[in-house]
C-alpha cells in the first residue's frame, strides 16, 4: 500500500484533540501517516472549532494561507472537517473556493473514501448528522505522552441558548462502556498514566445501565491508571452518586471543572441553564464537603445580551465568595443560529472588555492568594516532561490540576514524584523533589 502523508490543524477544546486523534486512526489503515510537515503533506486537514467567532476567523485566514500549497502542488488535498464545517457549510465554499473537502463531526467514516476519488470542480460535501455515531470502534493514534482524552459521549442535549453545539455535533449518544474500558486497559498498557473522560455533558454519560458513576468506579480499578479527570460536567447533572465516586474512587483526582457561566438568576434563565445561583452554589458546598482537597475552575461570560450591571456584579461577588482557584472568562459572542443570536446584543465591545477585565484581574488575585498558601506544602506530581520555561527543570501537574516546575534530576515521565512548593504565582507551584 502506498503511503501518504496527512497534516492536520487542530482548532478549539479537547474534544476537537480528541477527534483529532480519530481522524488520524480512521486515515492510518489507508495508508495515511500524520506528518508535521505541511509542505510534505498530501492531504492538509483544519479540524475545526465553532464556539466562538474569532476562531472561525482565525480558521479562514488559515485556509487562505495554506491554499498556496495547492498552488505549488495541484495534487494536494486541502479539506475543513468538525464543527465550523457542519455549522457554516453553505458559507464555506463562497468564502474558501478552494477547498476539496467539508466533513462535519458525524461525517468521519467517510474521509478515506472520499479522499481516493477524483478531484473534481465542485468540493466533497459530507455534513449529515449521525444519531447513532459514537465512532466506538476506532481506535484513535494519539502521540506518547501521560494523559490521554478518550471521548465518552457526543452531542448534547442542553440547548443553552447562546451554544451553538447541539446544532453542530447534534444529540448525546454514550460510547458502549466496554469499549471505553477496553480503551483504557490498552492506554495503560502503552504507559499512559492518566485518562481525562471528554463529553459536553459528560456526566450525563448512560450506557444502558450503566451511569457515568459507574464508568468512573469500573475505569478506578484497570491497573496501571493512576488518574482520572473528566470534563466538562453540567451542574445539573451532577448527582450524589458522581459525587460519591469522586469522594471514594482514589484515582479519581480532586479537581472539577463546574461551568457557571453567570451569577444572577435572570441572566441564567435567559441562558436556558437549568440551575439558579442557589442551588449551584449548594452543590458546591456538597462538593467541597465530600471532597475537602477539591480545586474548582468554572466557566464565565460576560456581556449576555441583556445582562444589566447588577448582573454583572451578582457575578462578581459570587466568584469573590467561592474563590475558584482558576477560571475561563469570555466576553459574549454571538452565534449564528443559537436562540440568543436573535436577540442582538446589549453591549458595546468596550463594556464588554470592561467586565472582563475587572473578573480576570479578580481570579488573578485569588488564583495568586490560593496557590500562596500552598508554599511548605507537599504535593504529588505526575511528571510530564522538560519546563517549557526553565532549562533542566521538569513540569508536570498536582492532584488538582496545577502546573508545578522543579528541577529536573532525571526523572522520566509518567513517574509520580513528592514536591515541596517553595513558592507560587496565579498560575504555578515551584518547588523541589522532597526526599
Amino acid at each position: 500500500m502506498e503511503t501518504r502523508k496527512v497534516y492536520i490543524e487542530t482548532y478549539g477544546c479537547q474534544m476537537n484533540l480528541a477527534d483529532t486523534e480519530l481522524l488520524i486512526g480512521l486515515l492510518k489503515p489507508h495508508g495515511y501517516e500524520p506528518t508535521q510537515a505541511v509542505a510534505q503533506a498530501d492531504v492538509i486537514l483544519l479540524n475545526t472549532c465553532a464556539i466562538r467567532e474569532h476562531a472561525e476567523e482565525r480558521v479562514l485566514s488559515r485556509l487562505g494561507e495554506l491554499a498556496h500549497h495547492k498552488v505549488r502542488r495541484p495534487e494536494v488535498r486541502l479539506g475543513l472537517t468538525g464543527c465550523m464545517a457542519q455549522h457554516h457549510r453553505e458559507k464555506l465554499l463562497d468564502k474558501a473556493p478552494f477547498l476539496d473537502l467539508v466533513l462535519g463531526p458525524d461525517a468521519y467514516r467517510t474521509l478515506p473514501e472520499l479522499l481516493i476519488q477524483e478531484e473534481k470542480d465542485e468540493p466533497l460535501v459530507s455534513v449529515r448528522l449521525d444519531r447513532d455515531e459514537t465512532y466506538a470502534d476506532i481506535l484513535p493514534v494519539r502521540e506518547e505522552g501521560v494523559r490521554a482524552w478518550v471521548t465518552i459521549m457526543r452531542g448534547c442535549d442542553k440547548f443553552c441558548t447562546f451554544c451553538i453545539v447541539p446544532y453542530v455535533r447534534g444529540r448525546e449518544r454514550s460510547v458502549p462502556t466496554e469499549a471505553l474500558l477496553t480503551q483504557v486497559e490498552e492506554l495503560a498498557a502503552r504507559g499512559y498514566k492518566e485518562v481525562v473522560y471528554l463529553g459536553q455533558t459528560v456526566n450525563a454519560y448512560r450506557d444502558r445501565d450503566n451511569d457515568f458513576a459507574d464508568l468512573l468506579h469500573r475505569t478506578a480499578k484497570i491497573d496501571g491508571i493512576d488518574r482520572i479527570r473528566f470534563t466538562s460536567p453540567h451542574p445539573s447533572d451532577m448527582n450524589d452518586r458522581v459525587i460519591e465516586a469522586m469522594a471514594t474512587c482514589a484515582k479519581v483526582v480532586p479537581y472539577l471543572h463546574l461551568p457557571l457561566q453567570a451569577a444572577s438568576n435572570r441572566v441564567l434563565e435567559r441562558m436556558e441553564r437549568g440551575y439558579t445561583v442557589e442551588q449551584y452554589a449548594a452543590l458546591v458546598k456538597r462538593l467541597r464537603t465530600a471532597v475537602p482537597e477539591l480545586a474548582l475552575s468554572t466557566d464565565i461570560i460576560v456581556g449576555f445580551p441583556g445582562e444589566e450591571e447588577a448582573d454583572f456584579c451578582a457575578t462578581y461577588d459570587f466568584m469573590a465568595e467561592i474563590r475558584y482557584d482558576s477560571s475561563f472568562m469570555f466576553k459574549y459572542s454571538a452565534r449564528e443560529g443559537t436562540k440568543a443570536y436573535k436577540w442582538g446584543e446589549t453591549l458595546s465591545e468596550k463594556e464588554k472588555g470592561r467586565r472582563l477585565q475587572a473578573i480576570i484581574a479578580l481570579q488573578e488575585r485569588i488564583s495568586g492568594e490560593i496557590n500562596h498558601q500552598m508554599i511548605g506544602q507537599t504535593v504529588e506530581v505526575l511528571v510530564e516532561g522538560p519546563a517549557k520555561r526553565q532549562e533542566g527543570w521538569l513540569a508536570g501537574k498536582s492532584k488538582q490540576f496545577k502546573t508545578v516546575v522543579f528541577p529536573g534530576n532525571g526523572i522520566p515521565p509518567g513517574n509520580l514524584v513528592p514536591i515541596r512548593v517553595l513558592s507560587t504565582t496565579a498560575h504555578t507551584l515551584i518547588g523541589e523533589v522532597h526526599a
